[in-house]
């Protein structure tokens, strides 16, 4: 990390997820600075920005962490930051990454297809906004992350009491999604992650079971009781990057991915998710043959760049 006055100021909430950016920035001599949501505060009549360009390293699965998580205070933070001059990166994405039902509305209006979802604010709505729907079918929390809030139901019944007795998830904004569950092929996922709303790289994300944590960064694999993932890169079909890349730039992903699985049942591609936060794989010269925290750099050091050019 440079002495400088830093051009970069990278907020986190988990900064261990984020030990290959550091050093990938240390590397570049990019004069930057760190900074944590914890303990963080902010004047509304003050507080400039601590960078020209500010990067959200924010995780929506926060709230796992930390009951006072910062998601709703980083909107406020953003605001404030971007409207004293500050590039805030992602900030325009945040809406739509802290809610799956915004996710899968940008989605469809592409005309692409997701698995058939309804949404709810109280759980006595779940039975009735399950008519029509094919069981299994899952219970999501529309702020989810690493997989949590989410709960399979097999029957009407089992949905039923479950939702009676209030133990559906919800999730930290009071809203749930009940969704088909939608086998996947092989028992395989892809994640699409994006720069600058073009394609970087896919994998192929092989996991028995039925885990829905699907984390690929080093710090995820080794947590204790983490799903055994293997993770190959793939070369989607020019039809996927051309989706990935469209999903991407409707949400205003500046940097992000995009996951999608074939539904056994009848072949199709359904998009499921989106994350902002994009913890690239792990080892990722093994496994996929370059470093993206280096892209990452190159388009930060050109973001940066730009931000200057403007304020010149």
């Amino acid at each position: 990390m440079s002495d400088a006055a830093p051009d970069l100021a990278i907020l986190y909430e988990h900064p261990q997820w984020f030990e290959p950016l550091f050093a990938a920035l240390d590397r570049r001599g990019v004069a930057y600075v760190k900074s944590s949501f914890a303990g963080h505060h902010f004047d509304p009549q003050g507080s400039p920005p601590p960078a020209p360009v500010v990067f959200s390293r924010l995780a929506m699965s926060s709230f796992l962490r930390e009951a006072e998580h910062p998601i709703f205070y980083a909107r406020s933070l953003f605001a404030h930051w971007a409207a004293r001059g500050a590039r805030v990166l992602n900030a325009e994405a945040l809406d739509v990454d802290a809610s799956k039902a915004r996710q899968l509305s940008v989605i469809s209006a592409l005309g692409l297809l997701t698995p058939e979802t309804r949404v709810v604010h109280r759980r006595r709505d779940l039975i009735a906004a399950a008519a029509g729907l094919r069981f299994p079918v899952l219970v999501k929390a529309d702020i989810g992350g690493s997989g949590a809030g989410i709960v399979r139901y097999d029957s009407a019944e089992e949905l039923a009491a479950a939702a009676e007795a209030g133990e559906t998830p919800v999730g930290v904004n009071g809203v749930a999604l009940l969704q088909e569950y939608s086998p996947r092929r092989d028992d395989r996922v892809y994640r699409v992650e994006t720069l600058d709303g073009r394609f970087l790289y896919a994998m192929e994300v092989e996991s028995p079971g039925e885990t829905f944590d699907l984390c690929p960064a080093d710090a995820c694999l080794v947590r204790p009781g983490a799903a055994a993932l293997s993770m190959t890169r793939f070369e989607p079909p020019a039809e996927i990057v051309a989706a990935a890349e469209a999903i991407a730039q409707a949400a205003q992903l500046d940097i992000g991915s995009v996951e999608y699985l074939i539904d056994d049942r009848d072949g199709s591609t359904r998009f499921y998710d989106l994350n902002a936060l994009s913890n690239f794989v792990a080892r990722p010269l093994e496994v996929l043959g370059f470093d993206p925290h280096e892209d990452l750099v190159d388009w930060l050091v050109a973001v940066i760049a730009g931000q200057k050019a403007l304020a010149s």
